[in-house]
């Protein structure tokens, strides 16, 4: 285990209670001088201790956890990216770990420059137009519900496991799924299913009044599972669902919390079909091998993918996964994550990483050691998949399915085959975008890194675009 010294926030956790060092040392079961020694970062806080603590304390015991530290880190250099003054990843990592309320009020502060940023913009592209509002622009939808399920590590337990009671007794009947949840809705709720070949209707189509929900015959037994479950959920745990989004910042914006109440009942959908037992199970029994899960539980590329980024059950955790959906634009459309992988909001995501390269080569599984600026290494997989209406000359989306897990977990993936996961040399070197990667000899930058200034000397012509000044 990595050694961990968290002495300010031990500290300011036995102040909050009002305890004594001596009380807090005696409830834990140690020396008041040992206590002294790990609030004074003279010695590394010790599996067992931080069980203690848990007990204690009643502290989350991911509070200590790399991974959030290692998040708030990538945030903090985002943020500080453009400071007057260079700011050293020690310095930062040092606030992260000493103390991290520091470090998130700074990327509060960020966030809220971005936005008013982002205003001006907007404010200054519609000057001298009568249907300018004026309105501040806050954040769209899809980023509060992003933000909302990467606050919840993307794991959900009520939702989860409810949809896993529901996937035992469809699994008792007998019954092929989507015939099983076309019987339950029409038993408990009264609704019949009806296929349609009308585009209006697109995938799923409820019509309450009437009690009626017609699906594309378009879709394939699983794409129909899924959409069954998605309706079945808004129906039977709609409250569940209803007390999950009826807080901030869903309490003030309609849009928000239906995308999120969506994005639940796809979560249960996801659940339904790929109940976390089995799944996990098979998942670790197949080395991750994410093809044959498919082909296992019937689903596609990207339902698989998805699900194991949820796996975060505690007690039983799978992998944590982080998960994205790319398309040629280098568009993120999803973005999911149980960990603290990060890329950068502003100036794109990074043209070496393998999710670009799966473009070119489709129906392949492309295995990448990557390794970012800070020295952690991970291990991405990427594919791409296409899908779309039949038919010649009709159209198709094409995304890039990416999924990540840093590499301390990659032996237990079937993935790792031929690579060498000792070799620093045998990872790709990528960044979080250009504005904020600070690789100097990158020869695939496309923008100057934005905490330096630029070094410009006619008389040379380097390998990399854009050369930073020594400061």
């Amino acid at each position: 285990m990595k050694k961990t010294y968290m002495g300010v926030r031990l500290r300011k956790m036995r102040m909050e209670r009002g305890m004594s060092q001596i009380a807090t040392a005696q409830a834990l079961g140690l020396s008041p001088s040992y206590l002294n020694q790990l609030e004074q970062n003279q010695r590394p806080l010790t599996v067992s201790v931080l069980l203690k603590i848990s007990s204690v304390l009643g502290v989350d015991i991911q509070q200590f956890s790399e991974d959030e530290e290692a998040r708030l880190v990538a945030g903090m250099r985002e943020a500080l990216a453009d400071a007057p003054e260079p700011v050293s990843l020690e310095e930062i990592k040092e606030v992260a770990s000493q103390m991290p309320a520091m470090g998130r009020a700074m990327m509060a502060l960020y966030r809220r420059t971005l936005a008013a940023a982002e205003q001006i913009e907007n404010m200054s592209a519609t000057v001298g137009d009568d249907r300018a509002g004026g309105a501040p622009v806050a954040a769209m939808p899809f980023e509060r519900v992003r933000d909302f399920f990467f606050a919840h590590q993307n794991y959900f337990d009520a939702v989860d496991r409810a949809a896993e009671v529901l996937a035992t007794q469809a699994s008792s009947s007998g019954s092929p799924l989507t015939d099983w949840l076309t019987q339950r809705l029409r038993q408990q709720h009264g609704v019949r299913v009806l296929a349609t070949d009308d585009v209006a209707h697109g995938k799923r189509d409820f019509d309450a009044g009437g009690r009626t929900l017609r699906l594309s015959a378009a879709l394939d037994a699983g794409q129909q599972a899924f959409q069954l479950g998605t309706q079945l959920a808004l129906l039977e745990i709609g409250g569940l669902i209803d007390a999950l989004t009826g807080v901030a910042p869903f309490t003030e914006d309609v849009a928000s919390r239906q995308l999120a109440r969506v994005g639940l009942a796809n979560y249960f959908a996801g659940a339904l079909l790929l109940p976390y037992g089995s799944f996990l199970q098979a998942a670790e029994a197949l080395r991750y091998d994410i093809e044959l899960l498919g082909q296992r539980f019937g689903v596609g590329f990207e339902t698989a993918c998805h699900r194991l980024s949820t796996l975060q059950r505690p007690g039983t955790p799978g992998i944590p996964f982080f998960f994205v959906r790319v398309d040629r634009a280098g568009n993120i459309s999803k973005r999911q994550s149980a960990t603290h992988f990060h890329f950068s909001r502003t100036g794109g995501t990074c043209p070496l990483w393998t999710v670009y390269e799966a473009f070119g080569q489709p129906g392949r599984i492309l295995p990448q050691i990557a390794r970012m600026p800070d020295g952690r290494s991970y291990l991405w997989i990427a594919r791409a998949v296409s899908r779309g209406e039949r038919g010649y000359g009709a159209p198709r989306k094409t995304f890039s399915i990416g999924l990540g897990c840093d590499i301390r977990h990659a032996p237990r993936m079937v993935y790792t085959k031929g690579l060498d996961l000792a070799d620093p040399e045998a990872a790709t070197p990528i960044g979080m975008g250009c504005k904020v990667c600070e690789r100097a000899q990158c020869p695939q930058r496309a923008f100057p890194f934005i905490g330096r200034p630029l070094d410009v000397d006619v008389n040379q012509s380097r390998f990399s675009p854009y050369a930073a000044a020594d400061t």
